[in-house]
């Protein structure tokens, strides 16, 4: 099984970033046997709009062929004035395309994959999630938590990968 974690932390590398270390927390998908890409959107030429392809240069289609490739997709983001970074909504906007998509079944590519979105942060939106759900654990509860959520993350994926859903109705 195949997992891609796409940090959208509005830091370049190498800067270290703390949806990293959550991304990372997540990546242990890995002690699941499965094979984790990371990608860090912000490193790369992503075009605004929707399409799979916008002209050369445009580094999206080899992230979208990394999205075929995966069963599982982790998008990993900071909380900015309480709504995802400006890089995660462009990784957004360029999987809205995605629906529309079919494989040689007719079926949306999307099919028979499984997400999970991480956000990462302590002001802002974050600071009233986090509030709602810390307790007397302290900062040991992000990372139990992302361990979790990588656990369940595989077991969803084995589901339809054990019995494929076919392509929509017309």
């Amino acid at each position: 099984m195949r997992a891609l974690v796409v940090d959208c932390a509005p830091k370049p590398s190498p800067e270290p970033s703390d949806t990293e270390a959550l991304a990372a927390t997540v990546s242990s998908l890995q002690g699941h046997g499965v094979s984790v890409d990371l990608v860090r959107a912000v490193d790369l030429d992503l075009r605004p709009g929707a399409g799979t392809g916008m002209g050369d240069g445009d580094d999206w289609p080899a992230v979208h062929e990394k999205l075929l490739a995966a069963e599982l997709l982790v998008l990993a983001s900071p909380s900015w004035l309480s709504r995802p970074s400006s890089v995660a909504q462009r990784v957004l906007e360029r999987m809205d395309v995605m629906p529309s998509e079919t494989d040689d079944q007719g079926r949306p590519v999307a099919r028979d994959r499984v997400a999970g979105v991480v956000v990462s942060g302590n002001q802002d939106g974050a600071h009233h999630v986090i509030s709602e759900s810390d307790d007397a654990r302290g900062h040991g509860w992000p990372v139990s938590t992302g361990k979790a959520m990588g656990s369940d993350l595989v077991h969803a994926a084995r589901a339809p990968a054990a019995l494929p859903l076919p392509a929509p109705p017309s």
